[in-house]
């Protein structure tokens, strides 16, 4: 049996042909004033289809920060910047922290990634430091590095790279850190690929 017509519409799913919606239905929507939500109705009629609008420009909006910081937002992880990053990559030593990319595959396979980075993807193994240290390696070829080295994340924009920072933290890692300026910093300043 089908869900009612209204338990459609609120999920914004057009009904089957036989209970299609009105060209000319209105919709009530969510909008929010200050702190308080109120409901009220649309002033224009809703198209039969739905019309797809460009998103708008954000020019000058800042969805990640490359500043230095030891903890800019009470996460309690030390924040990198380009410059720190690109000396721990030109001079690593067996005891320097360890640069892990969080991105899928695909990204890395259109981008290269950071030299010397290891490649652990979050999104689709956010189990990754949660498995014993054999299951990882034979997952990834590496050893998983220990928990007694500072680890320091990074993704595209800085999204993912705290989330992987934050399960490394619940998996035991006390030290790890965030390069929140990312792959699209490290390339927008010329930063060297490994490929």
């Amino acid at each position: 049996m089908a869900p009612p017509r209204n338990q459609l519409l609120a999920l914004g799913i057009r009904a089957a042909r036989s209970t299609a919606i009105p060209a000319r239905a209105t919709t009530t929507v969510l909008r929010t004033f200050g702190s308080s939500p109120s409901l009220k109705p649309l002033s224009r009629p809703r198209a039969a289809t739905p019309t797809l609008t460009s998103a708008p420009q954000l020019a000058g909006m800042r969805w990640s920060s490359s500043t230095a910081s030891d903890d800019d937002e009470g996460t309690g992880n030390r924040v990198w910047t380009f410059e720190e990053i690109t000396t721990l990559t030109s001079a690593p030593t067996p005891s320097s922290p360890v640069l892990i990319d969080v991105r899928e595959p695909g990204e890395l396979a259109q981008t290269g990634r950071i030299p010397g980075a290891l490649h652990i993807p979050i999104t689709s193994a956010p189990d990754s430091f949660h498995i014993p240290a054999d299951d990882f390696e034979a997952r990834y070829g590496f050893a998983r590095p220990g928990q007694e080295r500072e680890l320091v994340f990074y993704c595209k924009a800085g999204v993912r790279s705290r989330a992987a920072a934050t399960i490394a933290k619940e998996a035991g890692w006390g030290r790890v850190g965030e390069y929140r300026g990312s792959w699209v910093d490290w390339a927008g300043r010329g930063g060297k690929v490994q490929w």
